[in-house]
């Protein structure tokens, strides 16, 4: 029978198992259920790492019994499950997962697909590591739509800048370092060189005992930099196009990993597209320099167009604020706006009332602005 000790010397305290989790599976304990993580995701099968006496082993279990069509409940890599390995075995799996336990956190983006879902990369993760490779121009409009996802999942972001051993000069190094925190502001921004070793040590420490998750387009460097911080090459590595920096997809399914120093690391396909799903707190905190300046604003509906009073114009006029980033948020605003139209009736029919309107009144200011009729 599973014991509930949350000791350091439990086999799955490695893994993330705490005191909050034993909680959680106490309900099915006595039933000759174990819990697992689940280290990756196939197609209606999961592998998870389960308690083995003072080990731990990996198993295959199947996942029809909790297959819903709520993408959302779908599981993924870093869940915990609740596993049944007496009843449900099969030839292609040892059991099956009875039921997932509560998530603390999940990375959420919109699926690829036309269809309004959401698919979920991780779960139950303490910090998302957004990788950006310095081999090409530095993309801060993908830094932002990452860090949105990030801070709206609940986990802490930490954006990485990847082949740094590429910048040969200093100055354009620090360059490139102060762009990205401007586009990150209350986030920690490195630099890293999984070919030279510099700043992997200082990673090392960040992510140690914790679980944390790789994020970043294909050719990111994320699977390099995965290996670096293994100390080991468990990741394939493709070579990037010189041209732009990019690669094929090297990881083809997220894969939890046991770090040699404590902690386990996700790491994930490149991502070419990122959706905003449902983001509205994450835009906030990615843009929270934005929000703060359009508390000043002398409408409380500002909408940072030409307004007078405008703190946020103001702010750009005077060099404390880029336009890119005001485009940037207006953008990605726009966006989770659309997403949540689409999955939600009322907010559609809402806003299509507010875009007749406008339409409406700025026809009207082009009427009176040509000397044509008013009414």
């Amino acid at each position: 029978m599973f014991s509930l000790d949350i000791s350091s010397a439990h086999p799955l305290t490695a893994y993330g198992w705490d005191e909050a989790f034993a909680d959680s599976f106490a309900t099915h304990a006595g039933q000759d259920l174990l819990p697992g993580r689940i280290v990756r995701v196939h197609r209606g099968r999961v592998d998870a790492v389960v308690p083995d006496g003072d080990d731990v082993r990996t198993v295959s279990a199947d996942t029809a019994l909790v297959a819903t069509g709520d993408p959302m409940r779908v599981p993924c890599t870093g869940d915990w499950a609740v596993i049944d390995l007496e009843n449900g075995a099969t030839d292609d799996a040892d059991g099956v997962v009875r039921s997932l336990l509560p998530r603390r956190t999940a990375i959420v983006r919109s699926s690829s697909s036309k269809r309004s879902e959401a698919q979920i990369l991780a779960a139950n993760v303490n910090h998302a590591v957004i990788a950006v490779s310095l081999a090409a121009e530095l993309d801060l409009g993908r830094i932002e739509r990452f860090l949105s996802l990030a801070w709206e999942s609940g986990a802490e972001p930490l954006v990485v800048l990847t082949k740094a051993d590429l910048v040969d000069n200093p100055a354009v190094l620090s360059y490139l370092l102060s762009e990205a925190e401007a586009a990150a502001p209350g986030v920690q921004v490195l630099a890293v060189s999984s070919e030279t070793g510099d700043g992997i040590e200082v990673l090392s420490a960040i992510l140690a005992d914790s679980t944390s998750v790789l994020l970043g387009q294909s050719g990111a460097g994320k699977s390099t930099l995965a290996n670096a911080l293994l100390g080991e090459s468990v990741q394939d590595v493709q070579a990037t196009r010189d041209q732009d920096g990019k690669g094929r997809h090297t990881t083809t399914t997220r894969d939890l990993l046991r770090l040699p120093w404590g902690g386990v690391l996700i790491d994930t396909p490149g991502l070419r597209g990122v959706g905003i799903w449902d983001a509205e707190s994450g835009l906030a905190q990615t843009f929270s320099d934005i929000e703060s300046l359009a508390g000043e604003c002398r409408f409380l509906d500002c909408a940072h167009l030409s307004e007078p009073g405008c703190a946020v114009l103001e702010a750009i006029e005077r060099g404390a604020l880029p336009e890119r980033r005001l485009e940037s948020y207006r953008k990605l605003m726009r966006e989770n706006q659309w997403m949540l139209a689409k999955t939600d009736a009322r907010l559609h029919s809402e806003m299509r009332k507010d875009w007749k309107q406008m339409r409406a009144t700025h026809h009207h200011m082009l009427e009176r602005k040509r000397g044509g009729p008013q009414r």
